[in-house]
């Protein structure tokens, strides 16, 4: 038995504030980040991805003692750039969220060049080796990133036979399943169709070209996965902020003047 006496509250000590949050956990992160000691300071990175209600936010950071850096980010925000004006957090987003940040971080160390990956998606596992070097650079997504991974957490993997169908896979990327459902509802349910896709149809988009819009969406991310030029903010430019900005001395004892007003106009 745990007797919680006064010895025991003096000497407790609370969990770290992401882990009282539940948004961290330390068992999977120590494994995710920890290096090498033989490797000294070499970083260790890793793939992060976050799916929110709107957005699906993809980055490659490492870990320091001093924080997280991130190396290059993406986000689904960015995909009407690239013609994918709606249906940001579906699975065709996220293909299409993932190829931008590879082919963004092989522009940015000059590989994009050397390392072009699969021009056309089929679904299939894809390896990069470079010549001369075994296994200098193996690629399991289709830009030339290597990424520790299994085939059983992709659409078109059968868990009774234990075999992957890449041409399942691949029609899940190009968005045949919302082509299908969209379908079915325009000729099952007119209202539901009209009530789901709402967004689509103000895009004028119909099942016919959803397939079309992300295979052109894959071509353009190739052909320019650099992010949109910032905005330059004019001069005097003030960012909007919500702090509440801390009273001076005189401004406080004003408001206690009036507090006293109000309370001796009472009695």
């Amino acid at each position: 038995k745990v007797v919680k006496n006064k010895a025991y509250f003096k000497r407790f000590q609370v969990k770290y504030r992401r882990r009282r949050e539940g948004k961290t956990d330390y068992f999977a992160r120590k494994r995710l980040i920890v290096q090498n000691k033989n490797k000294y300071n070499t970083p260790k990175y890793r793939l992060i991805v976050r799916f929110t209600n709107t957005n699906i936010i993809a980055q490659v950071a490492y870990a320091t003692i001093q924080g997280d850096k991130v190396v290059c980010d993406a986000r689904s925000s960015e995909l009407p750039r690239y013609g994918i004006k709606t249906g940001l957090t579906n699975y065709p987003a996220s293909y299409a969220v993932g190829l931008l940040l590879a082919r963004r971080l092989n522009q940015k160390y000059g590989l994009d060049e050397t390392y072009k990956g699969v021009e056309e998606v089929s679904g299939e596992d894809y390896y990069v080796e470079k010549e001369g070097e075994r296994g200098a650079f193996y690629c399991v997504l289709d830009t030339g990133l290597d990424i520790p991974h299994s085939n059983k957490r992709f659409p078109g993997y059968d868990t009774e036979n234990g075999e992957y169908n890449a041409g399942s896979h691949r029609s899940r990327i190009v968005g045949e399943h919302i082509t299908n459902y969209m379908q079915s509802l325009m000729d099952e349910d007119e209202e539901a169709y009209k009530r789901q896709f709402t967004t689509y149809r103000k895009e004028g988009i119909m099942p016919d070209m959803i397939e079309d819009m992300y295979i052109k969406a894959h071509e353009a991310i190739r052909a320019d996965p650099s992010p949109a030029a910032k905005k330059e903010q004019p001069e005097g430019y003030k960012p909007k902020s919500f702090k509440k900005h801390r009273m001076s001395l005189q401004q406080r004892k004003g408001r206690v003047a009036q507090q006293k007003a109000a309370f001796l106009a009472l009695q």
